[in-house]
Order: structure tokens, then C-alpha cells, then sequence
């Protein structure tokens, strides 16, 4: 099947990092003696059996020296309420600044890594990291999903995680943006519709 756009109406730029929307997570790195929280949005799932997982940071970063030598984070999910603490944490350094402090977070010991959580996050995922892969600009920690740590408050009768009452946001071209409205499950473009009964 032939678009019927037309080719030049679309421009062309150099090659770039826009794709969109990504996911803006607070990642926590060292102990609870001594942690540190920045923001990374270059961030995925790359694997599902074993789990694994990436973030890319780049090496001049504060936290660079604590992921490499303690080889662990953890993944926070950020809710709306923690909007402001994710543009904090990724603007200001460890360096200088107690960001933990400055946004009013708290920190939970982890279970399956030294690493603290976030507590003020609804999903927490640890995380080993297993190999690093220097890239250019940024270094990427390719990690195993030791565990997955869950508020109880966003878990049904079921045992369901209901993620959309987490109210995770977002991160697109420069701006953070809040969780819209879900337009249909995985797998609903092939479902067969249910037969209504008779009456």
C-alpha cells in the first residue's frame, strides 16, 4: 500500500535523539549510608527472560564512580507528585547538593541490592548491573531486574498491579507530561469481539 503523503512535505535532519515519549525515572545509586538520586531518562527494557534493563549516564556524571563501584540501582517510577524532585534531580549534582534533602524524598533499604528506594515511588525495580558499554557521550549500564518492589496501595483484590493509578509521567522533547487516557489493551487490535447475548 502506496501513502498518499507526499515526500517532500516531510524535512530532513541530521540523525538525533528524538523519539519519544520516554520514561523520566529517578535512579537510586549507593547505601543508605551514603546514596545519591539522579534523573535518567535514557532508560529501557531490553530483555525479557532474564529480565534486564539499561541506563545510560554519562561519565562526568556524579554518579557515574558510585554505579561503577558498587555495580547496582534501583529504578523508581515517578508519579505527577514527583515531578518537580525528577527535574531537580536531574539539573542538580550530587556533587554539592544533598538532593535527597532538597526534595523532601525519603529512602526504604533495598531488598535484593545495598542500593536505597525511593520511598515516595509506587514501582521500584533493583537492579545489577552486568555489563557497562561506553557509547560516546554516554555509558550504558546494561542491568538484571533483581526484583520488583510494589506499593501495595496500586495492587487489586486480583493481585493486579494497576499501574494507571500510579499517575506516571512522562518526558517528551523537553518537557514532562502526565499518563493519558489508555486507548486499549496489548493485543486488542486482534480481538475478537464478544457476542452479545440474546435477549
Amino acid at each position: 500500500m502506496t501513502a498518499d503523503k507526499d515526500p517532500t512535505e516531510l524535512i530532513t535532519w541530521k540523525g538525533g535523539t528524538l523519539e519519544a515519549p520516554l520514561p523520566p525515572v529517578l535512579v537510586s545509586c549507593g547505601t543508605m549510608d551514603a546514596p545519591n538520586v539522579l534523573t535518567v531518562a535514557w532508560t529501557g527494557i531490553v530483555n525479557t527472560d532474564p529480565p534486564m534493563t539499561y541506563i545510560s549516564v554519562r561519565p562526568e556524571r556524579f554518579s557515574f564512580s558510585i554505579l561503577r563501584d558498587t555495580g547496582e540501582f534501583v529504578i523508581n517510577l515517578p508519579t505527577e507528585e514527583l515531578a518537580r524532585a525528577v527535574d531537580f534531580c536531574g539539573v542538580r549534582s550530587g556533587r554539592n547538593t544533598d538532593k535527597i534533602a532538597a526534595c523532601g524524598l525519603s529512602l526504604l533499604p533495598g531488598e535484593t541490592v545495598r542500593t536505597p528506594l525511593v520511598a515516595e515511588s509506587p514501582v521500584h525495580l533493583e537492579c545489577t548491573i552486568t555489563q557497562e558499554l561506553p557509547l560516546g557521550s554516554h555509558h550504558m549500564f546494561l542491568a538484571r531486574i533483581n526484583a520488583v518492589r510494589v506499593d501495595k496501595r496500586y495492587i487489586d483484590e486480583s493481585g493486579r498491579l494497576c499501574m494507571e493509578k500510579c499517575r506516571l509521567i512522562s518526558y517528551i522533547h523537553g518537557a514532562y507530561h502526565a499518563t493519558g487516557r489508555p486507548l486499549g489493551k496489548f493485543g486488542f487490535s486482534v480481538q475478537k469481539k464478544k457476542k452479545r447475548p440474546r435477549s
